[in-house]
């Protein structure tokens, strides 16, 4: 799953129509409100502002509004890039002022649906991965080898810490877990071993 790390947006334009896509983090259905109104008077000569948002870890919370467009040509495009970016506690709005000329339903879903997207291009977002911290004490002699070995198997080191032992904090995936834990003990002769805790990595 994704979130967003930084707002941003994005433009799209049809028949001298023109969409404003942004992309906005958010907690809760009333912070959802309170952006939704503030593009509302940023773009207060606008004729539409559509939206849709996703809250919850699993997406527990999904709404999308038309704004006035027929029916599902708007809200519905926008929630569909939103749950096929795999997006959590994110809002996007899609505000468009009308170019004088009808789109057609077929116009407004790829209108609406473009805008979105380049709401999410224009972004910066996170990745959040579920899977454990691992921690490791090593001797000094160790330490380039260790470095290498999780450079080698895309490990990423969290945190390095000099003291009298130098201990290590990587992410592991599910899937990595045991191959890392057994190259660990391998590289050391057995001398090593993880200290693991469930934990998520936010990937930036």
């Amino acid at each position: 799953m994704k979130y967003v790390k930084e707002a941003g947006s994005g433009e799209y334009e049809e028949k001298k129509s023109r969409f404003i896509g942004e992309l906005y983090p958010v907690k809760s259905e009333e912070e959802a409100q309170e952006i939704l109104q503030q593009v509302r008077k940023k773009y207060y000569d606008a004729r539409h502002h559509c939206f849709a948002y996703v809250l919850g870890e699993k997406g527990e919370i999904k709404k999308q509004s038309d704004d006035g467009e027929p029916s599902r040509t708007a809200g519905m495009p926008i929630l569909d890039v939103l749950t096929g970016e795999d997006l959590r506690d994110a809002l996007l709005v899609v505000t468009r002022y009308f170019g004088g000329t009808l789109l057609g339903t077929g116009g407004l879903v790829r209108a609406y649906t473009e805008a979105a997207k380049a709401a999410v291009a224009g972004s910066r977002l996170m990745e959040a991965l579920d899977g454990y911290e691992a921690v490791c004490e090593a001797p000094y002699t160790l330490v380039g080898k260790l470095q290498y070995l999780a450079r080698q198997q895309e490990v990423p080191e969290l945190s390095i810490e000099y003291g009298a032992a130098v201990t290590f904090t990587w992410f592991l995936t599910p899937e990595k877990r045991d191959a890392f834990e057994e190259a660990v003990r391998d590289l050391s002769g057995g001398a090593l071993t993880l200290a693991i805790n469930k934990s998520r990595w936010y990937n930036s």
